[in-house]
């Protein structure tokens, strides 16, 4: 059941604009925070800001967790087409989705997948900075738009297993 009125401009059926307020939020907020970071940490440079805790500047030329890193210069152009394929399959599917839970979702996850588009142009790779450690265990570092994609995949999973069909 969709919420889309005849009569509303195309932008708004495939993108409702809590979708995109909030998508453009989290890119802004992503690409403020890696323009700190890259303004001051040398890459490597390592600042601890608690016993669990740093702050790291390095680039994933990968894809999650640094999967798939190599130099080949064809294969950024690949990752960002995967990642705007995945883009616009959201944004197609939102179109039958009512609620807000899945408009929020989505808007985290377009955000976020933004924020790392950009960076494979503007980088060597994506910037990731924060950097999680605890008893000899390392977390590999991630970034603002790395939380947005996981909370907002998150919250789609939660939707899909708690909201009845009925409602959606």
């Amino acid at each position: 059941m969709s919420t889309s009125l005849p009569h509303q401009p195309a932008w708004k059926r495939l993108l409702p604009p809590v979708t995109l307020g909030l998508a453009t939020v989290v890119m802004l907020a992503d690409q403020a925070t890696k323009g700190w970071v890259l303004a001051t940490l040398e890459h490597g440079e390592r600042v601890a800001v608690t016993g669990f805790f740093n702050l790291v500047l390095t680039y994933n030329r990968g894809v999650a967790f640094g999967l798939l890193a190599s130099d080949y210069w064809w294969k950024p152009y690949l990752l960002v087409g995967i990642a705007l394929l995945i883009v616009g399959g959201l944004l197609l599917w939102l179109r039958s989705q009512a609620q807000l839970l899945p408009r929020l979702a989505t808007g985290l996850i377009v955000g976020g997948a933004v924020g790392n588009v950009i960076d494979r142009f503007r980088q060597p790779g994506v910037v990731d900075f924060l950097d999680f450690h605890l008893n000899g265990y390392h977390w590999p570092a991630f970034n603002l738009a790395d939380c947005a994609i996981v909370i907002g995949v998150g919250l789609l999973l939660l939707d899909g297993l708690f909201t009845p069909a009925s409602k959606r």
